[in-house]
């Protein structure tokens, strides 16, 4: 498997290896270069790829057989389009996890409410969502999560334990800081893109067309496009004999500490 501990010490076997050909032989700048080159490009792909679980484990799926699957929706609370989401799932008595950011709770406390009394879960989306979330520190990375935990326990006394990095961007100081704060990060593994695409039916079938057991979908619930296609959406998976679990049952993980 592919990790960043196994892949340091590939490149630096084979740094070493063209440091010695260097004493008998003519050796480039260029070898050198492109050793560097494959090597940011692989650390690139670890980072960026939340399933990777280059830098640390991210659970993106669930290993079951039979047809279970995961609504989750990053970025709330949203006044405008949060209370919608959550009526929907009443309709279809669905129950789905919402990754929220820490600092859009305030002034959105009746909607965290709501989500709590209707039975879904809340995990943590950091309290920034910072554009420099990734290269945080570990102890500022865990900061920013603690002051998200505060926010929510201020209203339902309850610690977020599940956390989903902002962006799906993993970093060796994320993965101490899950262990540090007790975490358990988790991923996806079929994007909507709602926060990209504003055509509803390719939204629709990019999301119908990998749906399968065990499936983590994202939506987000700061997106006009969601709220109408995930009608048609949860139609669909249950048309097909798909039931949808709430996701620390689906990941049999704790939600809360």
């Amino acid at each position: 498997m592919l990790t960043f501990r196994n892949t340091n010490i590939v490149f630096i076997l084979l740094l070493f290896g063209l440091l010695a050909l260097k004493t008998v032989m003519v050796i480039t700048a260029w070898y050198f270069v492109l050793l560097l080159a494959v090597y940011v490009g692989i650390i690139s792909y670890g980072s960026y790829y939340v399933g990777s679980n280059f830098f640390m484990q991210v659970i993106c799926s669930a290993a079951v057989n039979d047809k279970k699957i995961a609504l989750t929706f990053d970025d709330g609370p949203a006044h405008n389009f949060t209370p919608a989401i959550i009526n929907l799932l009443k309709m279809h008595d669905v129950k789905a996890a919402f990754f929220c950011i820490g600092n859009r709770i305030s002034g959105n406390e009746k909607i965290i409410e709501t989500l709590l009394d209707n039975g879904h879960v809340i995990g943590n989306h950091s309290n920034s969502h910072s554009y420099f979330f990734d290269f945080f520190t570990t102890g500022k990375m865990l900061n920013d999560l603690e002051q998200m935990d505060a926010n929510l326990e201020k209203i339902s006394g309850k610690k977020p334990l599940l956390f989903r990095p902002p962006y799906g961007v993993t970093t060796p100081a994320m993965k101490h800081a899950m262990k540090k704060g007790n975490y358990t990060a988790v991923g996806w593994n079929i994007r909507s893109l709602d926060t990209v695409t504003r055509d509803e039916n390719k939204l629709y079938n990019r999301v119908i067309s990998a749906i399968k057991p065990g499936a983590i979908l994202l939506f987000h619930d700061t997106s006009e496009t969601t709220v109408n296609v995930l009608p048609a959406v949860i139609n669909y998976a249950m048309e097909k004999g798909y039931t949808f679990e709430r996701l620390d049952k689906l990941i049999n993980r704790e939600a809360y500490a």
